[in-house]
């Protein structure tokens, strides 16, 4: 096991106003972890610690076992990141924009274009990023960030406002980077995608990570409904307690044909974090 990503014990203070307390994780390579959280719960902070950004008031933070805050240039060169400030030249081509990033990190300009041939855009090559599309756009900042092959990967809320269509293209490339043996630290508040991509996932409140396991053994965690609906053919929906006790039951639905499907009621992520805080993730 190696440890890619860790944070212990970190605060953050921002004029006196507590951010992050007491924040502990780590990320393992080839992980893909999913921080949690509404808007302004912390998650934009914590990456900004760990890339060397910011500085704690408390605790370590570390990337690739080295201390966030004494990263080298080699270090950020085997990162790569998807946030908000996407950094994108607006009046210049979207091959210039990558150019740029190239140059900057001494890759091969034979590598360009092959990249952006895999986000959909190497036939726009000279078309300039103000003229963009949302979607195209944050395709193009993701294919900057993985052009120097990172080995950790920073994905801040990278599909947020995208039509489904992008979506599914961004997680198509997600899960290619993850496979390559990249380890990405996502930070999201769409619950069905974290279930959908995240290895683990950690849910954040106020600066304080409330949980943190597989998104699936969140929900069975929190299953204490712990029931199953049965819909009929003849279009009723019956629910039933999941125990020993109501087998028969289902058993005898099962054996005169009348099931046309069957549930289980465990809660998705949104729900566990409404137990958990009392509010909503978005």
């Amino acid at each position: 096991m190696t440890i890619m990503i860790e944070m212990n014990n970190i605060k953050k203070e921002f004029k006196g106003k507590l951010a992050l307390e007491d924040v502990n994780f780590s990320v393992e390579r080839g992980e893909i972890f999913g921080l949690l959280g509404p808007s302004g719960a912390g998650k934009t902070t914590i990456i900004k610690i760990l890339t060397g950004q910011l500085k704690g008031n408390g605790g370590s933070a570390n990337l690739f076992g080295v201390p966030s805050n004494s990263l080298t240039s080699d270090e950020y060169k085997k990162i790569g990141t998807v946030l908000d400030e996407s950094g994108i030249y607006r009046r210049l081509s979207i091959y210039d924009n990558m150019k740029i990033f190239a140059d900057i990190y001494g890759i091969d300009k034979n590598e360009i274009k092959p990249i952006l041939d895999r986000v959909g855009l190497g036939d726009s090559l000279k078309v300039s990023a103000e003229k963009l599309s949302k979607g195209m756009l944050q395709r193009l900042v993701f294919a900057r960030a993985i052009l120097n092959k990172p080995m950790v990967l920073f994905l801040d809320e990278p599909t947020s406002g995208l039509d489904p269509s992008t979506v599914r293209s961004i997680h198509e490339l997600i899960f290619e980077q993850r496979d390559r043996g990249c380890t990405i630290f996502l930070t999201t508040h769409n619950m069905e995608e974290a279930s959908k991509l995240c290895d683990i996932v950690a849910l954040l409140d106020n600066g304080n990570i409330v949980e943190c396991d597989e998104p699936k053994k969140l929900c069975l965690k929190y299953n204490k409904k712990n029931s199953i609906e049965i819909r009929l053919k003849n279009g009723d929906n019956v629910e039933i307690n999941n125990i020993p006790e109501m087998a028969d039951i289902l058993c005898n639905y099962l054996k005169d044909g009348e099931v046309e499907t069957i549930h289980s009621n465990e809660p998705n992520l949104e729900n566990v974090f409404i137990e958990l805080t009392g509010r909503a993730l978005s």
